[in-house]
C-alpha cells in the first residue's frame, strides 16, 4: 500500500506542478524535479506521514530499480539518433565536438580547483580536485532528451545534440577512470596502470559489444511477432533484459569487468534502429508507453537531491566555482570544436548551453569516488550540490538555447478534449 501511495503521489505531484511550470514557461522536467524536492525527505517527507512523501533517503533509494529501468529506456531512445543515414551528415562533427567539449571541461575545472587547492589545501585535497575535473565531463542525457521531446525540437542543433550527449558518456567514463587512478596513486603512492588505462577502455568496448549483441538478438526475436502490441512487449522485454545484464560485474585475472548501462542500452537501440525497417514506428510506441515512467524517474531524482549540502559554506563556495568553470568549459569546448568542424552558426553559438545538465553519470562517479575516504566524500558533496543546481536550471537553459536557434516552434493549443469534441 505504501509503495503504491508513494508512486501515485509522485505522479500526481509531478503532473500538477508541470501545469504550473507551463504557465511560467519552464520545461516539464524542471517541474518534475521540483515535485521530487517537495515530497522528498527534507520537506513533506520530513513530516513522517507514510504515503504523503518520501520519509527518508533510504525510502527514496528503495525505488532505485525504477530509475535504472528509466535510464535504460532513455539510452535506448537516444540510440535512435545514431541512424547511419544521419551519422553520414553529422557523425564526424559529433565525434570531434563530443570529445573536445568533455576534455575542455575537465581541463578547465582541474586548473581552477587545483589552484583552489593551493589556496586552501585543508579544505580541498589535490585528489578531490583531480577527480572533480573528470566528473565535470559528464552530461545528463535524460533531461536533454525530455526537453527535446516536450517541445518537439527539430533542426541542425537538435540533430547533433543527442549524439554528442551519448558520446559524452563514453568519453566521461575514460576521463574519470584515468583521474580516479591518478587520485588513488597520490593517496597510496602506487600507480595501477590496469585500473587507469585498461579497465575503462574495456568497460566502453565491452558495453558496446554487449549492446550490439542484444540489438541483433532483439531483431531476431521480434520477427516472430506481427501485432504492434506484441512487438511493443518484446521491446520492453529486451530493455529490461539489457539493463539487467549491464549490472553484471566480475573479475578475470585480476581485471575488474563492468558495463555502462547507458552505453549498453544506447547500442541496443542503435543496432536495432539500423537493421529493423519499421523501428521508427516502434520507437514512437515505446516513447508513449514510457511517459509515466520518465515522470517517476525525474520526481524520484528530485527527491534524491541532497539539500543538506547547503549547510557547509565551503562546499557551496567550491561548488559554485565548479559550476561556473564547468559551464565555461562546456561552452568554450563546444563552440571552438563546432567552429573548427564548420558547423551551422547556431550550433557554434548555442550548443554549449545545451550541454549543462548533469545527473546520473556524475552521481555514479561520485559514489565510486567515496571509496577513497574523506577525499571522496568531498567529491560526493560538491557533485551533489552541482547536480542540484544543474538539474533545476539546466533544462531551462536548454530550452532557451533551442528557442534562440529557432528549433522550437511556438506551441499550438492541441487539446485531446477539443479534438474529441470535433
Amino acid at each position: 500500500m505504501q509503495i503504491l501511495l508513494s508512486l501515485s503521489v509522485s505522479l500526481f505531484a509531478g503532473l500538477m506542478l508541470s501545469r504550473l511550470a507551463k504557465k511560467v514557461q519552464l520545461p516539464a522536467v524542471t517541474a518534475y524535479l521540483a515535485a521530487g524536492i517537495l515530497i522528498g525527505p527534507y520537506l513533506l517527507g520530513a513530516l513522517g506521514i507514510p504515503g504523503l512523501g518520501f520519509i527518508s533517503m533510504e525510502n527514496v533509494k528503495s525505488f532505485g530499480i525504477l530509475s535504472d529501468v528509466a535510464l535504460g529506456f532513455i539510452a535506448f531512445s537516444i540510440g535512435n539518433e545514431f541512424r547511419l543515414t544521419q551519422l553520414k551528415k553529422t557523425g564526424k562533427q559529433a565525434t570531434v565536438i563530443g570529445i573536445v567539449q568533455a576534455v575542455m571541461a575537465t581541463l578547465m575545472v582541474d586548473a581552477a580547483l587545483i589552484g583552489l587547492h593551493f589556496l586552501m589545501p585543508d579544505k580541498l585535497p589535490l585528489p578531490s580536485a583531480i577527480i572533480l575535473g573528470a566528473v565535470a565531463s559528464a552530461t545528463a542525457p535524460a533531461a536533454t532528451l525530455m526537453v527535446v521531446r516536450q517541445y518537439k525540437a527539430k533542426g541542425p542543433l537538435t540533430d547533433i545534440l543527442l549524439p554528442i550527449v551519448a558520446l559524452d558518456d563514453a568519453v566521461g567514463l575514460i576521463l574519470f577512470a584515468v583521474s580516479f587512478g591518478i587520485a588513488k596513486a597520490l593517496l597510496s603512492g602506487q600507480v595501477d596502470l590496469v585500473s587507469v588505462i585498461l579497465e575503462p577502455i574495456l568497460e566502453v568496448v565491452l558495453s558496446l559489444l554487449l549492446g550490439a549483441l542484444m540489438g541483433f538478438l532483439f531483431h531476431f526475436c521480434e520477427r516472430f511477432f506481427h501485432s504492434r502490441s506484441k512487438r511493443l512487449s518484446m521491446s520492453v522485454t529486451f530493455v529490461f533484459l539489457t539493463v539487467a545484464l549491464s549490472m553484471l560485474e566480475f573479475e578475470i585475472g585480476g581485471i575488474h569487468i563492468a558495463f555502462s548501462s547507458l552505453l549498453v542500452c544506447m547500442m541496443l537501440g542503435t543496432v536495432f534502429c539500423n537493421i529493423c525497417d519499421f523501428s521508427e514506428e516502434l520507437m514512437e510506441r515505446v516513447d508513449r508507453w514510457t511517459a509515466p515512467l520518465f515522470i517517476l524517474f525525474f520526481v524520484i531524482s528530485g527527491a534524491e537531491l541532497e539539500l543538506s549540502v547547503f549547510r557547509d559554506p565551503m562546499i557551496v563556495f567550491i561548488g559554485l566555482v565548479y559550476i561556473l568553470v564547468r559551464s565555461a568549459g562546456k561552452y568554450l569546448g563546444a563552440s571552438v570544436s563546432a567552429k573548427a568542424t564548420h558547423c551551422d552558426p547556431n550550433i557554434v553559438k548555442y550548443l554549449g548551453i545545451t550541454l549543462l545538465p548533469q545527473a546520473g553519470v556524475a552521481l555514479g562517479m561520485a559514489i565510486k569516488a567515496e571509496t577513497l575516504g574523506p577525499e571522496g566524500a568531498i567529491v560526493a558533496n560538491i557533485t551533489l550540490f552541482s547536480v542540484l543546481i544543474y538539474e533545476l536550471v539546466g533544462p531551462f537553459f536548454t530550452k532557451i538555447a533551442l528557442q534562440k536557434a529557432g528549433e522550437i516552434r511556438p506551441e499550438g493549443r492541441t487539446s485531446a478534449r477539443e479534438l474529441a469534441k470535433k
